[in-house]
């Protein structure tokens, strides 16, 4: 079949539309009265491929160029805010690097503290972080790591039936769940015994979590999640594991358990709101400027509750660790926990105690143990909130990074 392509044809180099034989007689049309003279820069194939008869060596297709905007008309325009959403992944990070901080890195420190607290034969008392360190160390190294996170599936499901009862408790009937500005002594009453309610419901599924917490790991069967909402179940219908004589009805817990969640919530509380109003005194909220946030004012909003809320759980904590300690060694007596041995953090221990009571627990801790013994495993305490303090210093310098 002969070849229709000219001799001369050298691909870039072909000059073909040139010759009069090939354009001879053809006009450029012309569109909306337009001349020719217009339309020769544009092309009908795609533009700038090698060997096209529509262009010449190094010749361009003009780019589309768009239409003069009218004077003015730049001016009239709405501008988004460029970093309205680094504003919110900046708040957002850092009010998740607290959560996260809190429920999951301080959770080996939560977990050494409870076993300090109810190990009345410890020696150590470990009020100071760097023994409490050591200790978690040991027991990381003989157990593995998994060791200091036992546990923290029940802390989750404690959290939930208290959020859920609180809901339940507060639609049907008339306790408040939230104080409004123009409070009452009525409607702070009616709040605490909500909370205090509460308290009284989820308390057996509280105990089962804390045995979970502070059983060694070595004697442990790693438990599902729902188990501490099994064995709760069964604490409140005398069903289940079995335990011992020395077990504490959860009547005689009710006392301890709901006056440790009352005055928490509420030295909580006080401190949050006192804090939040002396830190916005000090540096006022920054006013936007041309309707555009900065991440300094995201800052200013988010920073301030989040440190308010970081001192008041450390004040709440630190107020009442020897109410926790007694709440603790009453929830764990007659359970048959064997807990580690946190003086050097290799053996294992059982807990046998016989206390009848608060008082009871309070007075055999003060004669046997001193007034530090309400202090065991404080240690760890600064080690969890040097940890918090830490990690939020450190999102808030990546946040004024960005």
């Amino acid at each position: 079949m002969t070849s229709r392509r000219p001799d001369n044809f050298d691909g870039l180099g072909y000059r073909g539309r040139e010759d009069t034989a090939f354009s001879g007689g053809y006009s450029g049309r012309s569109f909306n009265n337009s001349s020719s003279v217009d339309l020769q820069n544009w092309v009908t194939t795609p533009p700038d491929i090698p060997g096209s008869r529509n262009l010449h060596f190094d010749d361009r297709t003009p780019p589309f160029e768009a239409a003069p905007a009218a004077p003015g008309a730049q001016d009239t325009l709405p501008t988004a805010p460029p970093s309205e959403q680094l504003n919110r992944f900046a708040g957002f990070g850092i009010g998740l690097a607290s959560l996260f901080t809190e429920n999951v890195l301080a959770h080996p420190c939560i977990v050494f503290r409870r076993q300090c607290q109810v190990n009345y034969h410890a020696r150590c008392y470990h009020l100071s972080p760097l023994t409490a360190v050591s200790v978690m160390y040991n027991v990381t190294k003989s157990q593995g790591p998994k060791a200091l996170w036992k546990g923290m599936g029940s802390t989750f499901v404690v959290q939930g039936v208290t959020l859920g009862t609180e809901g339940i408790i507060s639609e049907c009937t008339p306790l408040p769940r939230e104080l409004s500005h123009k409070w009452n002594p009525k409607q702070v009453i009616g709040h605490l015994v909500l909370k205090g309610l509460t308290y009284v419901v989820a308390m057996p599924f509280y105990s089962a979590s804390l045995i979970e917490t502070v059983q060694s790991e070595i004697i442990r069967d790693n438990p599902g999640i729902l188990d501490c909402v099994k064995e709760g179940v069964g604490r409140v219908m005398g069903m289940g594991i079995p335990h011992s004589k020395r077990l504490l009805p959860l009547w005689g817990l009710m006392l301890p358990t709901v006056l440790h969640g009352v005055l928490h919530y509420v030295v909580s509380s006080t401190v949050q709101k006192l804090v939040l109003f002396l830190l916005r005194r000090r540096s006022p909220a920054k006013q936007p400027v041309d309707g555009s946030e900065t991440v300094q004012t995201m800052l200013d909003a988010y920073f301030p509750e989040l440190m308010a809320s970081f001192v008041a759980s450390l004040c709440a904590d630190v107020l009442l660790y020897p109410l926790e300690t007694v709440m603790h060694r009453l929830h764990i007596q007659g359970t048959r926990t064997i807990i580690d041995n946190t003086d050097l953090g290799f053996e294992v221990l059982p807990i046998n105690t016989q206390y009848e009571g608060i008082r009871d627990c309070v007075n055999v801790i003060r004669r046997e143990e001193g007034a530090l013994g309400f202090y065991k495993g404080f240690g760890s305490i600064v080690v969890q909130y040097s940890l918090h303090a830490a990690v939020l210093q450190i999102t808030k310098g990546c946040a004024h990074c960005r």
